[in-house]
């Protein structure tokens, strides 16, 4: 009896072992995990429930728990960053044509970011009170958001770089007034 418990205890151990190897070897893509408290943005360090709109979680190989990002412009440019040397694994946002308040998007909104619609350039700011890239499961909900709010409607791909790694926030007063200490 002893002997089958041991062999069965080997056994549950190598499936245990096999499955995270196979996880790690992106064999099996993760599911999006829900936010928690203790949910911090990866590059503010901060919660990611105190800001509002579209968030972003990215899964990178080797590492169980994904890295978060209180918008999804910032996720963006994390993949896009040339510092940044990790294989991703899967890209999750919030499709926020399924969102009933902006502020709080809820946790079964997540879809694929490979497979969203975003709105780029409309007025609506991201949960740093930035431009932001604004994720759809959709197009005709993405063109819907873009009646009210301004903006283009692109792919993941068609997101320019400028856009996710370019400085914000800069108006023309403050862009002078550095252009002249430049000098």
């Amino acid at each position: 009896m002893k002997r089958r418990m041991r062999l069965a205890a080997i056994v549950a151990a190598a499936m245990v072992v096999s499955a995270c190897n196979e996880q790690q070897a992106g064999t099996d893509v993760p599911l999006p995990v829900a936010l928690t408290e203790e949910a911090a943005g990866h590059y503010c360090n901060m919660t990611i429930l105190e800001h509002t709109g579209p968030k972003a979680q990215i899964f990178l190989a080797g590492f169980p728990h994904p890295l978060w990002f209180s918008q999804v412009r910032d996720g963006i440019a994390f993949l896009r960053s040339p510092e940044e040397h990790f294989e991703t694994v899967a890209i999750y946002v919030n499709d926020m044509g399924r969102v009933t308040d902006w502020d709080f998007p809820g946790q079964e909104t997540w879809i694929d970011a490979k497979t969203a619609w975003y709105v780029i350039g409309s007025r609506k700011t991201g949960g740093m009170g930035t431009p932001e890239a604004i994720p759809f499961g959709s197009e005709q909900s993405a063109f819907a958001f873009t009646a009210g709010n301004g903006g283009e409607v692109v792919r993941l791909a068609e997101i320019p770089d400028a856009y996710v790694l370019g400085p914000v926030g800069l108006d023309t007063e403050a862009t002078s007034l550095a252009a002249g200490a430049v000098q």
